[in-house]
């Protein structure tokens, strides 16, 4: 069984910008990050906690799903719009996993949802009719297919109905939504059998499949289950399909299912859409890192001890590239990925730049044939108590496909960074680092930084 997150939406803003346009599956954009999620909240209201600043760089940092878990048909629509919306104003991507179903987790610690599969469409619809018409990552009911252990053969039917019709009621009401159904993990149904299964539950009108939600198995074994997975489906007719693995707590070793009570688990991979890997859409944080399974804490509750036991290990997303291509299936748009032999010898370039109250100034830090990683710092002068924004020109040939720290926009050839939520309010005399990752030579960017 699978643990699965339950928690109530809230009404958020801002964004991160989490990857760029050289995905190599059907996802192209930047991912949101929720400033409103749990993380963030005890993040801000526990800045002198011991453990804050290692959850805050390799947690809070990083976009994760929103997960839409409380039924309430009168206000489901507008809970999905408000965060769709908000990062639809910020061209981004945001993640939804949408889990209400009926007889939910079989009963389990994450037990709950719609009392019938009436009611559960009704709730769809009302998801759906939310989701506006730009692009969105729908993870759609953990546990629905791969956990059917409590169900007879006619309950069967009805939820794989149920799951047919809420993937073609998503993708009609906004045919940008990329909808993916449960394949569980790669430690529980064979692939032939979980392949079975999406058919039957209609994975045809779905974008793909999604696997270790909640879980721990790691990366290299989840995308090998998926291409059987795939290969299993092309021989039932049904082609074009793909992956999504959730990383978020899959650095460490595999094993018991409930992270509450395991201590040898770490963060996985930095969430990207920027696989390198044609049959895998996203490394995605599906499961919060830090929420609980139902073990020793309430399902869904947010946990700090979890956070920095996931965390404390990891390294900072901004010395180490959340890229890995796969060698599996490799995408020809990949070539500049980080990991193609690259020069970690730090480098400065570029000189200070002064634009109002702050300085900013610009380093290489990994550099490989096509593609770099770089840190900015920010130094606040008389301090920036609204915060700061750093602004430079790309050259040509260049872009920007990940920032962390900040939040990242671009007009044509110009780049703006913003202070994330957390590290804008600067003392006079303080600083603040966000880290890159951008393809092209690195160059030496002239940086105006400026106080807002």
């Amino acid at each position: 069984m699978l643990a699965t997150t339950v928690v109530c939406a809230t009404v958020g803003a801002g964004l991160w910008a989490a990857t760029g346009a050289a995905s190599a599956g059907t996802i192209s954009g930047t991912l949101y990050r929720d400033p409103d999620s749990a993380v963030a909240r005890w993040v801000q209201a526990n800045p002198n906690d011991s453990r804050t600043t290692v959850i805050r760089n390799r947690v809070a940092s990083q976009p994760a799903s929103r997960w839409f878990a409380s039924f309430n048909v009168s206000t489901i629509r507008s809970e999905v719009s408000a965060y769709v919306g908000a990062a639809n104003a910020a061209g981004q991507i945001p993640v939804l996993t949408l889990y209400g179903i009926t007889n939910r987790d079989c009963g389990g610690a994450s037990s709950g949802g719609a009392p019938d599969l009436t009611q559960y469409q009704t709730w769809i619809n009302g998801a759906a009719q939310g989701l506006g018409g730009q692009t969105a990552v729908v993870v759609l009911e953990p546990d629905s297919i791969a956990l059917l252990t409590c169900l007879n053969s006619t309950e069967i039917a009805a939820r794989n109905q149920a799951l047919r019709t809420a993937t073609q009621t998503l993708k009609a009401a906004n045919p940008n939504a990329k909808v993916y159904l449960d394949a569980g993990h790669s430690a529980w149904n064979s692939a032939a059998d979980q392949a079975s299964r999406l058919a039957a539950a209609g994975v045809a009108a779905a974008d793909g499949f999604y696997t270790n939600v909640s879980n721990f198995n790691g990366t290299s074994a989840e995308s090998a289950y998926g291409r059987s997975i795939i290969s299993a489906l092309n021989g039932q007719g049904i082609t074009g399909k793909r992956q999504v693995i959730d990383t978020s707590r899959n650095g460490g070793a595999s094993g018991d299912w409930c992270g509450d009570d395991n201590t040898d688990r770490r963060i996985g991979q930095y969430p990207t859409t920027n696989t390198g890997d044609a049959n895998i859409d996203g490394y995605l944080w599906v499961k919060p890192p830090g929420e609980a399974d139902g073990c020793r804490y309430a399902a869904g509750s947010f946990q700090p001890d979890l956070a920095y036991s996931l965390a404390s290990s990891a390294p900072d997303p901004s010395t180490s590239p959340s890229v890995t291509p796969s060698t599996a299936s490799p995408s020809p748009s990949t070539s500049a990925s980080p990991s193609t032999s690259p020069s970690t010898s730090p480098s400065p370039s570029g000189s200070p730049s002064t634009g109002g109250s702050c300085t900013a100034t610009f380093r290489t830090t990994s550099s490989w044939q096509g593609g770099f990683q770089g840190e900015v710092t920010v130094a606040a002068g008389s301090g920036t108590p609204n915060g700061w924004a750093v602004t430079w020109t790309l050259a040509s040939g260049q872009s920007i496909s990940q920032v962390w720290g900040g939040v990242l926009s671009v007009s044509g050839s110009t780049v703006t960074v913003r202070n994330a939520a957390w590290n804008g309010t600067l003392p006079a005399g303080g600083s603040a680092q966000f880290g890159l990752i951008g393809s092209g030579s690195s160059g030496t960017p002239v940086l105006t930084c400026a106080k807002v």
